[in-house]
């Protein structure tokens, strides 16, 4: 289900079985949709498979999804050039 975590649906239903959990518990425990692409890639078939498992409350908020993080210099953040 995930790539970037390597989390299985195997390990998905295994979790849920155990805990009944939401959509941000299980990727809490499992580390389903934190990967490099945020869970852009994962994040709707894990409240899918969630919402089918547990028939969990609407209530609960979606999952976000974030767009990766590319690291910068301190030089960059400050504005300093070195000229």
């Amino acid at each position: 289900i995930c790539r970037c975590e390597e989390v299985t649906y195997n390990e998905i239903d295994s979790v849920l079985d155990q805990f009944h959990c939401s959509a941000r518990e299980l990727k809490m425990r499992t580390r389903a949709g934190m990967g490099i692409c945020g869970g852009r890639t994962c994040r709707i078939a894990i409240e899918q498979i969630v919402q089918n498992k547990n028939q969990t409350d609407e209530s609960f908020p979606p999952l976000k999804h974030q767009p990766p993080v590319r690291p910068i210099s301190f030089e960059m953040l400050g504005g300093l050039d070195h000229e």
